[in-house]
């Protein structure tokens, strides 16, 4: 009984991981100055940006090129800066994450 504990705890945390890496990354590149998952900030919160683009078959490439290319428009005129410092494969993380909120 308890391996078998053991072994559904340890099936949790892995479906849990890339939520918690993609927030570590979202971290690391500074994503969480202008944006909350919840709340908006500068910008939108994650849960509002998932809800836009919810029936968007394109919303992941569109906002991994955001992310990298930065833009204006889309949430007012306030502008998104370019995080050139965010690599094609973060950014599609990134965006994966947003987008799962």
């Amino acid at each position: 009984m308890k391996k078998a504990i053991a072994v559904a705890a340890l099936g949790l945390l892995a479906v849990n991981a890339p939520a918690f890496a993609s927030m570590d990354l979202a971290k690391q590149k500074n994503c969480l100055a202008c944006h909350a998952v919840d709340k908006k900030l500068v910008g939108p919160s994650y849960k509002d940006v998932a809800a836009k683009y919810k029936s968007d078959k394109g919303a992941q490439a569109k906002l991994a090129q955001k992310i990298r290319e930065g833009g204006v428009g889309a949430w007012g005129q306030v502008p998104m800066p370019a995080n050139p410092q965010v690599s094609e494969p973060e950014a599609q993380t990134l965006a994966k994450w947003v987008l799962s909120q």
